[in-house]
C-alpha cells in the first residue's frame, strides 16, 4: 500500500493570499527540493529534523475527514507535496468523491508531476522564487511551464513572490514579463518576508507594487496574516 511522509496534519485558518481566514485542513508533505533562505517551515523539509510519519492513503484520508467539517477545503502544502505525487494521485480521487476541493500550494517548478494530478485540483497556489530572495538558481523556464499547465486546465490559479531585502528590481521585472505573457489579469501577490519586515520590505513591495501595475493591474501586497495572528 502507497505510504507519504507527512509532517502533520490540522485544522486551522489559511493565512496567506485571496483565501485568508478560510477553514481549512492543512496536509503538510515532508520533504522539499528547494532551500529558500526564508523558509517558514524548515521543519518540514528535513533541514532541521527528519521527523514524520508514513502513513497510507486510507489513514491521511480519514484524518482529513475527521478534521473537515466546516472547512472550505484541504490544503495540500509542505514541505513540497508534489515529490510525493503518486500518493497524490490516490488521494485526490478520494478528496473528489467525497466533495473536498483540493488546494495545492507548492513551488511552481514540477510541473511534470503538476500534469498527473492537476485534473483533480481545484486551486492551485503557485510560488514564483525568485533568485535573488531564495537563495536558489531561477526557476523561470519551469514557472512558465507550471504555469501555462494549470492555466490550460482552466484552474483559479494565483501566483506568490517572497519579497526580502535581498529581492531585485531585476527579479521582479522577469516574473512580470512571465506572468504577463501568460495572463495578465492573473493575481500576483507579493508577500513581505515575515523575518525581515524591520528591513524595509513592506516598503519594498509598495515600490515594486507600482512597478507591476503598469502590467499586472491585479497586483497586491499581502503579508502572513496568520503570523500576526500568532496561529498555525
Amino acid at each position: 500500500m502507497s505510504t507519504a511522509k507527512i509532517f502533520e496534519i490540522f485544522q486551522s485558518l489559511q493565512g496567506e493570499g485571496p483565501y485568508v481566514g478560510l477553514r481549512q485542513v492543512f496536509v503538510r508533505f515532508f520533504g522539499c527540493h528547494m532551500h529558500c533562505f526564508w523558509c517558514d517551515t524548515p521543519e518540514s523539509i528535513g533541514d532541521t529534523t527528519g521527523q514524520y510519519k508514513d502513513m497510507t492513503v486510507a489513514q491521511v484520508f480519514a484524518k482529513i475527514k475527521a478534521l473537515s467539517k466546516d472547512c472550505h477545503s484541504v490544503s495540500l502544502t509542505g514541505g513540497e507535496p508534489l515529490m510525493q505525487v503518486d500518493f497524490m494521485a490516490q488521494l485526490i480521487p478520494l478528496l473528489k468523491k467525497a466533495k473536498i476541493p483540493v488546494y495545492l500550494e507548492t513551488s511552481g517548478v514540477l510541473y511534470q508531476a503538476l500534469g498527473q494530478v492537476i485534473g483533480g485540483i481545484d486551486i492551485v497556489a503557485m510560488d514564483i522564487k525568485l533568485p535573488s530572495s531564495t537563495g536558489q538558481r531561477a526557476f523561470w523556464k519551469e514557472h512558465e511551464q507550471f504555469l501555462t499547465l494549470a492555466r490550460k486546465h482552466k484552474k483559479h490559479v494565483f501566483v506568490k513572490a517572497v519579497i526580502s531585502s535581498q529581492t531585485s528590481r531585476k527579479d521582479i521585472v522577469c516574473a512580470v514579463k512571465l506572468l504577463k505573457q501568460i495572463d495578465s489579469q492573473l493575481l500576483f501577490i507579493l508577500q513581505p518576508n515575515t523575518f525581515d519586515l524591520e528591513h524595509g520590505v513592506v516598503e519594498k513591495c509598495d515600490h515594486f507594487q507600482r512597478l507591476c501595475f503598469e502590467s499586472l493591474p491585479n497586483t497586491r501586497v499581502m503579508p502572513q496574516m496568520h503570523k500576526f495572528m500568532k496561529i498555525q
